[in-house]
C-alpha cells in the first residue's frame, strides 16, 4: 500500500472515530434535550454518515481479503480452494481499490458539497453599454442553469442601464451542491461579438467580472455588531415616490476588513438591512476563507478555484460560436446552448480537473 493510501486510511480512521464520538454524545440526555447543542452535532453527523458507511464497507472487504490470503498461505489448503481464494482476492482487491478512490474523491470535494447557498455578484467591466448587456446575458445564463437544477434564485440588488443592461447584479442561489458546481465561475469573463449598438458590424471585445461567494449560515461566522457601522439614506433612481422620500437605503461598513455593502433595492429599510447583512456576511466569510486558502496553498499551484476577480477565466466568441475556458484549455463550439443555460459540460470538466488536482495534493 502506498504512502498516500496509508495517509487516506488514517484520515478515514479519524473521521470514523469522530462519527462514533458524535453518536455517543447525541445519546447523552443533557445534549439530547438541548437543541442548541444537539442540532450542530446532528448536522455534523449527517455530513459524515455517507463516508463512514463506505469506509466500514471497505474494512469488511479488507478483512475478507486477509482471510483469503491466510487460506493461500496455509500449506494444508487444497488446490481447488487456493484457486478460489486467488480469484476472490482479485475480485475483492478491485472492489477495494474502486471504493478507496471513491472515498478519496468524496473526501477532497466534501467541503464544497456541504455549501448549498451562494451569492453571485456580476459587474460590467470594460466595454461600456455592451459590457452591461454582457453582464445581463451572464445573469440569464446562470438563472437558466439554476432553474434546470431546480435551485432557488433570489434577486438581492441590481443596477440597470438605459438599454436594459446591468452595471451590477447581486443574487443568491440555493440548492444541493450549488457551490460545488458554480464555485468555479468567479473571475473575468470576456465576450467577442458585434454589439447591438454597433452599426458598422465590427466585432468588439467587452468584459464582466463574476464573484461567487459561499453564503454561510449564521453559526459559520460570527460578526460583532460593534465592528459594523450602519449608514441610512434615501434611495436614488427609479422606484416611485416612496424611494426618494423614505430613508430606506442601507450601507454597512465592516471596520476590521474595510468591506462595505450598499443595498437600496427594496422600499423597506428592514428588507434592505436584511439583504445587506447577508451579502456582508458572505463577503467577510470569503475574505477570511481566501486568506486561509492562500496560506494553505502557498506552496501549491492551482488553476481552479482561486476566484480571483481579475483573472481572465473564459472567453465567449460569438462569430465562431465558441466558448473557451482558459484554465483547462477547453473549447466548446456550442455557445448558443451555453448562453441558454446549458453549462453542464463546462462545469463537469472543471470539477473533474479540480478533483484530480486535489487528489494529487491530498
Amino acid at each position: 500500500m502506498t504512502e498516500k493510501q496509508n495517509s487516506l486510511l488514517a484520515k478515514l480512521d479519524e473521521i470514523e472515530a469522530r462519527y462514533c464520538e458524535i453518536e455517543k454524545r447525541i445519546s447523552e440526555p443533557e445534549i439530547a434535550s438541548d437543541p442548541a447543542r444537539l442540532i450542530p452535532l446532528s448536522k455534523e453527523q449527517g455530513k459524515l454518515k455517507a463516508i463512514v458507511a463506505k469506509y466500514r464497507g471497505y474494512k469488511k472487504i479488507a478483512a475478507n481479503i486477509e482471510e483469503a490470503r491466510q487460506i493461500l498461505s496455509d500449506q494444508n489448503t487444497e488446490e481447488d480452494l487456493k484457486a478460489l481464494a486467488e480469484e476472490e482476492i482479485e475480485q475483492l482487491t478491485t472492489q477495494a481499490t474502486t471504493l478507496l478512490e471513491d472515498m478519496a474523491s468524496s473526501l477532497v470535494m466534501a467541503d464544497d458539497m456541504d455549501i448549498d447557498s451562494i451569492i453571485v455578484e456580476i459587474r460590467a467591466g470594460t466595454g461600456g453599454e455592451e459590457a452591461a448587456l454582457f453582464a445581463r446575458d451572464l445573469y440569464g445564463m446562470y438563472v437558466k442553469y439554476a432553474e434546470s437544477r431546480r435551485w432557488k434564485v433570489e434577486s438581492l440588488e441590481f443596477s440597470s442601464t438605459e438599454k436594459s443592461g446591468f452595471r451590477e447584479v447581486i443574487f443568491s442561489i440555493k440548492g444541493p451542491g450549488v457551490w460545488s458546481e458554480l464555485g468555479y465561475e468567479g473571475g473575468g469573463h470576456r465576450v467577442q461579438r458585434v454589439p447591438e449598438t454597433e452599426s458598422q458590424g465590427r466585432i468588439h471585445t467587452s468584459a464582466a467580472t463574476v464573484a461567487v461567494l459561499p453564503e454561510p449560515e449564521e453559526i459559520d461566522i460570527e460578526i460583532s455588531p460593534d465592528d459594523v457601522v450602519e449608514h441610512v439614506s434615501r434611495s436614488s433612481g427609479p422606484g416611485g415616490q416612496n424611494v426618494n422620500k423614505v430613508s430606506s437605503a442601507i450601507k454597512l461598513e465592516h471596520i476590521p476588513t474595510g468591506i462595505t455593502v450598499s443595498m437600496q433595492d427594496e422600499k423597506s429599510q428592514h428588507k434592505n438591512r436584511a439583504k445587506a447583512w447577508r451579502v456582508l456576511r458572505s463577503r467577510i466569510y470569503e475574505h477570511f476563507q481566501s486568506r486561509e486558502r492562500a496560506e494553505r496553498d502557498s506552496k501549491r499551484k492551482s488553476m481552479i478555484g482561486s476566484g480571483d476577480r481579475s483573472q481572465k477565466i473564459r472567453t465567449y466568441n460569438y462569430p465562431q460560436n465558441r466558448v473557451t475556458d482558459h484554465r483547462i484549455n477547453l473549447s466548446l463550439y456550442n455557445l448558443d446552448k451555453i448562453m441558454a443555460g446549458d453549462i453542464g459540460e463546462l462545469i463537469t470538466a472543471l470539477k473533474d480537473h479540480d478533483r484530480q488536482q486535489r487528489l494529487e495534493n491530498l
